[in-house]
């Protein structure tokens, strides 16, 4: 590869280095969302293999998602996968993207891709990011065009209890 992927090995690295934690979080913005506010938010570093990471985020008593990881060629993508709670697939799921460039070590940007366009028309315009270093680790998504944002900040300076398996997780 013609491209210098130290950065987006830097931040898989980093985050890895979190595997088996569990951290605690806020949601930052929207305060008043009516699916995320006022609950208790967690992410959980719960799988890492060398091009995977799953990282189930619970919000309040709702396991239905987990965020996944993959790198593949020093380039990583980001996924969405939603079960409910008898473990089946939501009938929209595996959303996400592709980073198109090799990012910081200390971010990284995941336009929406082509599947997401199709099964959720309405984020086609999606980006989301995820930011980490030594304090925090946060979760945002920005629509593009419209004035949807949104922004969850977890807290890596204190691990806390590993909360259950989410809906549906297979070891």
């Amino acid at each position: 590869m013609g491209q210098n992927n130290e950065t987006s090995l830097t931040f898989w690295n980093t985050l890895k280095s979190h595997c088996g934690n569990a951290y605690a979080g806020t949601l930052e913005i929207p305060k008043e969302d009516e699916a995320f506010g006022g609950k208790t938010l967690m992410m959980h570093v719960k799988s890492c293999s060398e091009n995977e990471i799953k990282i189930p985020f619970y919000v309040g008593d709702d396991k239905s998602r987990t965020w996944i990881l993959t790198m593949n060629d020093g380039i990583i993508t980001l996924k969405h996968d939603h079960r409910h709670k008898d473990g089946t697939m939501e009938t929209v799921n595996f959303y996400g993207g592709t980073s198109t460039n090799q990012g910081k070590s200390d971010i990284q940007f995941f336009p929406a891709d082509v599947h997401t366009q199709k099964s959720i028309p309405d984020a086609a315009t999606n980006v989301w990011w995820i930011t980490i270093d030594d304090t925090t680790f946060t979760y945002n998504l920005r629509r593009l065009g419209t004035d949807r944002v949104f922004r969850v900040v977890m807290d890596l300076t204190k691990p806390i209890a590993t909360p259950e398996a989410p809906w549906g997780w297979k070891d």
